[in-house]
């Protein structure tokens, strides 16, 4: 179905094209996914490729695809609240990935250069580096809370700022439907909405950019020129030179908050200081939490002189090593003497090269106590996997330390400089 004629969809009241189809499932397909209320995974879905992709395109050329209702599923916060992500069916990840790739070629251009959330080239790691940057230059930061921000964003604003970088009826047409598509709970129990864009679907992301860069991007380009901030789609930072003027950017942005009808949580959004050995005082907030990296005062060694200092600067944060250490406490190594020694590297690294490849940026030296612990439970299993070991823990640690000696590459973290010692 890759090689159609230009004018394949030439009957059909919308023209989109069987090819763009095909990629937008090369896209779900390389991304997997939960099924949705079908429970139908991409497997499953892949076992009838042509047709039910064909299906998919001839639905939506002729305006009759009607986005099926989105499975809801409850993930605990940290702070104890609930936080319902909506999975949609492969077939309707497909559709929405198809206008998502319209949509974004028209929006990208447009959006603001310190937005990094979900977009073609950018990532976190760059709006961390930005961020401590920044942070080092100006003295306060106001860290912005939005309240429920995917449950509360205005439809009808959503439906304005597509209409202003499309004419194609057929994208405002899906759109639409997303917008207002039921969510079905594990109950069975099924609500409309006439508010918000569910976290798990393809769409979402760009949707909220594209609130987000009207609502808070463009107004603060015109309202204060010359504040910096970085936006992760929901998840704002803004710099400021005095607690003047972040007291009064502060209150400022949740007018504006107020008047796109979303809201900053009184409790979570803050001003905070960013205190070093050349600031002096000191303030009620000292530390932030941006993408996983706790922003506070660090000791530091100069690259020059070898002098130490405290410096404002970002490292993994206590509930990241928190979740770090559950999952590492989840893999019960230690138990697992049925497996060999290769398959114990092959899924201890398969997690932990991916934490050190993010969380192992700035100021890598945080992440070594929750990665210290692999260390003991390799020890604990080649006691319980190997009879001569078993009596003797100061043997299982030599037998360790042998295996790194010749093979420090072996294990993420040995690479990274956790090595058992």
């Amino acid at each position: 179905m890759r090689k159609e004629p230009v004018n394949e969809s030439r009957s059909k009241p919308f023209e989109i094209s069987k090819q763009l189809v095909w990629e937008a499932y090369r896209k779900v397909a390389a991304n997997k996914g939960a099924a949705g209320v079908d429970r139908q995974s991409i497997t499953e879905f892949e076992q009838d490729l042509k047709n039910n992709l064909f299906k998919l395109w001839n639905r939506m050329s002729s305006g009759s695809y009607f986005p099926p209702p989105v499975r809801a599923v409850e993930i605990p916060k940290k702070d104890g609240g609930i936080r319902v992500l909506g999975v949609p069916t492969v077939s309707d990840r497909i559709a929405q990935t198809v206008v998502t790739m319209v949509l974004e070629a028209q929006v990208e251009p447009i959006f603001h250069p310190d937005s990094y959330g979900y977009r073609p080239g950018r990532s976190a790691l760059q709006a961390l580096a930005v961020t401590r940057a920044r942070c080092w230059k100006n003295n306060w930061v106001v860290d912005l809370d939005i309240k429920a921000f995917f449950d509360t964003i205005d439809h009808s604003l959503i439906m304005r700022a597509v209409a202003h970088h499309t004419d194609l009826p057929w994208v405002l047409l899906y759109v639409q439907r997303w917008l207002a598509a039921l969510m079905q709970y594990p109950d069975g129990t099924q609500t409309a909405r006439d508010r918000g864009s569910p976290q798990g679907s393809a769409i979402s992301p760009l949707l909220a950019n594209l609130f987000m860069h009207y609502a808070f991007d463009a107004w603060m380009a015109r309202t204060y020129p010359d504040v910096t901030f970085e936006r992760y789609c929901d998840d704002v930072v803004v710099h400021c030179r005095s607690k003047a003027q972040a007291d009064a950017v502060r209150n400022a942005i949740g007018v504006r908050m107020e008047e796109v009808g979303l809201q900053l949580h009184p409790d979570k959004t803050r001003v905070v200081y960013c205190k070093d050995s050349n600031r002096k005082g000191s303030a009620e907030f000292e530390k932030f939490t941006f993408l996983g990296y706790e922003f506070r005062p660090r000791l530091a060694k100069g690259a020059k002189d070898g002098v130490f200092f405290v410096s404002f600067s970002p490292a993994v944060s206590r509930d990241a090593l928190t979740r770090i250490r559950h999952t590492i406490r989840g893999w019960r190594i230690h138990r697992r003497s049925d497996l060999t020694f290769a398959e114990i590297v092959t899924r201890i690294n398969r997690y932990v090269a991916g934490w050190i490849a993010y969380y192992g940026r700035f100021y890598k030296s945080a992440l070594y106590v929750a990665l210290r612990g692999i260390n003991q439970y390799l020890m604990r299993w080649a006691k319980r996997k190997f009879k001569n070991l078993r009596r003797s823990s100061k043997r299982a640690w030599a037998a360790l330390k042998s295996i790194y000696d010749r093979q420090p590459g072996m294990f993420a973290h040995w690479k990274f400089g956790v090595a058992p010692t």
